[in-house]
């Protein structure tokens, strides 16, 4: 599955790597929402993904702070 490939990358990332992911991910959700404002975005539904994508490297940055 797609989704277990990423996190299996994500966990094997250091957390300067995983920030640096966070920083990239943040910067491409703003841009899908200013080009869902001004209706240039065709693909929605990869707000919601990108949403999820911030979702999970948080998830791992926090279990690899504990």
């Amino acid at each position: 599955m797609k989704t277990s490939k990423y996190l299996e990358d994500l966990k094997a990332k250091t957390s300067a790597e995983l920030a640096e992911e966070l920083v990239a991910a943040k910067k491409e959700l703003f841009n899908l929402r200013f080009q869902n404002a001004t209706n240039q975005l065709d693909n929605t539904a990869r707000i919601k993904e990108v949403r999820k994508n911030i979702a999970r490297i948080q998830t791992v940055i926090t279990a690899k702070a504990n």
